[in-house]
């Protein structure tokens, strides 16, 4: 069947050129977008209920732009006044980057990994006596703990901010040939908002294996999987899907 209509569940792209556009421009397809989750700040008052008192902290581990955000609303909230000395682990250059928004960048200690979570071993084992908070989500990913704990740092793991499932009423009615997926989470805001979904020929795309294993123990049939070696990214996998469907077009 062929691909008209695509659903991606994430906030529309505010860059110009992102590859969703030239994939709807190129193959003549209509994209929307819809965070099927979104991110909810936990107050001051819940952060010292989990015994987090920034002043003890002198190394701060950053995997998200939301953590970021978050670490420095709670520091406000909190009153704390960032010292200069404080040390900012990012888990990649798109989050250290990001930091500026906050901070003078050559004014701070500043260590960046290249990209995922184990990256940073080496940096953080180079300062393995620093007191390590981890500003995170409820969902922690098992990579962080499984990479501190072996590392033997002195490390705090915190929830700054929570994944919150997105009420999707107003799409009850709206068919789409294929819905795109970024996370568990994702998965389970449809089943929440839609608990009698039936996909029929809906096809279903995620990215990740976790997604993946969440949509079929939904009883989903995943039609599209990215990461893989010749789709590394979920624009690449569906352009690939749709130029397959749309044969003949």
């Amino acid at each position: 069947m062929k691909v008209k209509t695509i659903l991606v569940s994430q906030p529309e792209p505010k860059v110009e050129n992102s590859p969703y556009f030239e994939l709807q421009q190129k193959h003549k397809v209509k994209i929307d977008f819809r965070p099927f989750i979104h991110v909810e700040g936990v107050n001051a008052k819940e952060i010292r209920l989990q015994k987090i008192d920034l002043n003890h902290y002198t190394a701060i581990i950053l995997t998200s732009k939301n953590a970021v955000d978050h670490f420095f609303r709670v520091a406000d909230e909190m009153r704390f006044k960032v010292p200069e000395g404080l040390k900012y682990f990012c888990q990649s250059e798109a989050i250290a980057f990001y930091l500026q928004k906050y901070v003078v960048y050559r004014k701070r200690k500043i260590y960046v990994g290249p990209k995922d979570f184990a990256d940073l071993s080496p940096l953080i084992k180079k300062y393995k006596d620093e007191k390590f908070l981890l500003p995170a989500s409820d969902q922690l990913n098992a990579d962080a703990p499984i990479t501190l704990n072996a590392l033997k740092v002195d490390w705090t793991p915190a929830v700054f901010y929570k994944t919150v499932m997105s009420d999707l009423s107003d799409l009850a009615d709206v068919y789409y040939d294929v819905l795109a997926f970024f996370s568990p989470t994702g998965i389970k805001s449809l089943f929440m908002n839609f608990p009698d979904f039936k996909q029929n020929d809906t096809r279903i795309a995620v990215f990740g294996s976790t997604t993946q294993k969440e949509a079929l123990d939904h009883g989903l049939r995943v039609d599209i999987l990215a990461p893989t070696p010749a789709t590394p990214s979920m624009t690449m996998a569906l352009e690939k899907y749709i130029v397959e469907a749309n044969k003949g077009k």
